[in-house]
C-alpha cells in the first residue's frame, strides 16, 4: 500500500473527494503551498427560501466573516445560485446527501433563519456549540433558539404585533446574531455578461417587473395601469423592458402588444439569465418580489410597490429609491387574496403616481412619502377582488 501523501485537511480549499482549485489551476501540492488557508471552525447558515429572502440574508456575511475570519462557512439553501461563492465556502442544496453531510460535522455556530418545520427540525438535530435563530419545539412548532430571536419570533405569530413593528428586516436579522446593522450591502457574485441581441438599447431602459407570483393576486396591479405607466415612460424618452417569469408571461405579452411592441418583452429566463437581463436596466419598478431583491443587489434605481406588507420591513432601500403605496390603505395584511369587500386598494394607485415616483428616483430627487401599514380584515366569508 503506497504511503499517504501529505495534505492540509484544515485548508479552506481542501476537499478530499476532488483536487482543490489551486491544484487544478497550477498543479500545487499541500507541502509548501502558497494558497494554504487554515480554518479553525465551521459555521452553518440555514436559509432555504424564498429566493429573494436568500439574497437579502447575504448582508449578514459582512459581520460574520469579520468576526470569524478563519471559519469555513456553510450555507444550506434551495436557491444555490444566489449564495455568493466569493464569501461562502460550501453551498449545499437541500437534499438527502446534503443532510447526511451536515449530520457528520460539528459547528461552532448554527444560524437557522427559517421558521419552516423541516428547517427547524434540522437545526435542532445538528451538532453545534451555539444555535441562533429558530429550532423545533416539543409540539412540532417553531421556537426561538436564542433570546435575541424572540423579537423576530413575536412578529411572526400575531398580525397586530407584526403591523406595529417598526424595525426593518436587516435590523432584526443582525440582532438575532448579536450584531448591529449599519447599512451592510447585499452580496451578489459578479453578473455574467450575456448578449440579448433582440433588445433595443437605443434608450435608457426602465424595467417593469409586473407580477407577484400566482398565489399573490392581492398584489397584482391592473394590466391597464401598467399600460398607462408604459406610455408615460415612453413619452419621457426612456425605453421599457418588461420583466417576469412564467406567471407573468401572458400579462407581459398583453402589455407589449397594447403598446405596439414599444414596451419590449423578450420572454422569461432562468435565474442567471434573468439577473443579466435586469442588469440592462437603469431603473426597476417592482413589487415586493425576488426581482426587487435582485434590483437592490445590482444597485439599480428602484421604485417599490407595496400594499399588503408592513412597509417598515423594507424601509432601507440603500438610497436606491422609494416605496409607493396605494392612496387607500390596504386592509388585507399579508394575505394572498384581497378579502376587503369595500375596495381593492391597488385600484387606488393610479399610473400617474408611479410615474411621478419614477421621475423622482430617476433624477435622484426622491423623498419617501409617509408610510402606512396595512390593516387586517377579519372575515369568515372572503370576497376576492381579483
Amino acid at each position: 500500500m503506497p504511503d499517504a501523501l501529505f495534505y492540509h485537511a484544515d485548508c479552506r480549499h481542501f476537499r478530499g473527494d476532488i483536487p482543490c482549485a489551486p491544484n487544478k489551476r497550477e498543479g500545487v501540492h499541500c507541502d509548501g503551498c502558497p494558497y494554504y488557508q487554515p480554518v479553525t471552525e465551521n459555521i452553518l447558515i440555514i436559509k432555504l427560501g424564498a429566493a429573494g429572502d436568500v439574497l437579502r440574508t447575504t448582508p449578514l456575511l459582512h459581520p460574520l466573516k469579520a468576526e470569524h475570519p478563519n471559519a469555513r462557512i456553510w450555507w444550506l439553501t434551495q436557491t444555490t445560485e444566489l449564495v455568493p461563492r466569493s464569501h461562502v465556502d460550501r453551498i449545499l442544496k437541500w437534499s438527502t446527501e446534503s443532510l447526511e453531510t451536515l449530520g457528520g460535522i460539528h459547528f461552532a455556530r448554527l444560524i437557522n433563519l427559517d421558521k419552516d418545520a423541516h428547517a427547524c427540525a434540522l437545526a435542532s438535530r445538528l451538532k453545534a456549540d451555539k444555535k441562533e435563530g429558530f429550532v423545533l419545539g416539543s409540539f412540532g412548532e417553531s421556537k426561538p433558539a436564542n433570546d435575541r430571536a424572540q423579537f423576530k419570533f413575536n412578529t411572526g405569530i400575531f398580525d397586530d404585533v407584526s403591523i406595529a413593528n417598526r424595525k426593518d428586516y436587516f435590523t432584526e436579522l443582525f440582532e438575532i446574531c448579536g450584531y448591529t446593522y449599519a447599512g451592510e450591502a447585499y452580496i451578489l457574485d459578479p453578473v455574467e455578461s450575456m448578449a440579448f441581441p433582440e433588445l433595443d438599447r437605443s434608450y435608457p431602459l426602465v424595467g417593469l417587473n409586473t407580477g407577484a407570483g400566482a398565489r399573490w393576486t392581492s398584489r397584482l396591479w391592473s394590466t391597464e395601469q401598467w399600460i398607462k405607466l408604459v406610455e408615460m415612460i415612453l413619452a419621457s424618452g426612456r425605453g421599457v423592458l418588461l420583466l417576469g417569469g412564467p406567471d407573468e408571461d401572458a400579462r407581459n405579452h398583453e402589455i407589449s402588444k397594447a403598446t405596439g411592441g414599444r414596451a419590449q418583452y423578450i420572454g422569461y429566463y432562468h435565474l442567471k439569465e434573468f439577473i443579466a437581463l435586469m442588469n440592462q436596466c437603469e431603473l426597476v419598478v417592482s413589487g415586493v418580489t425576488m426581482g426587487m431583491h435582485i434590483a437592490i443587489a445590482l444597485k439599480k434605481k428602484l421604485v417599490l410597490i407595496n400594499n399588503i406588507f408592513n412597509p417598515f420591513e423594507f424601509a432601507d432601500l440603500f438610497g436606491l429609491g422609494e416605496i409607493v403605496q396605494p392612496d387607500k390603505q390596504c386592509k388585507c395584511f399579508f394575505r394572498g387574496q384581497c378579502v376587503n369587500p369595500d375596495y381593492f386598494c391597488l385600484d387606488h394607485m393610479p399610473a400617474e403616481k408611479l410615474f411621478a415616483a419614477v421621475e423622482r428616483v430617476w433624477t435622484g430627487k426622491f423623498k419617501q412619502e409617509p408610510l402606512h401599514s396595512p390593516g387586517v380584515v377579519l372575515s369568515t366569508s372572503p370576497v376576492s377582488k381579483q
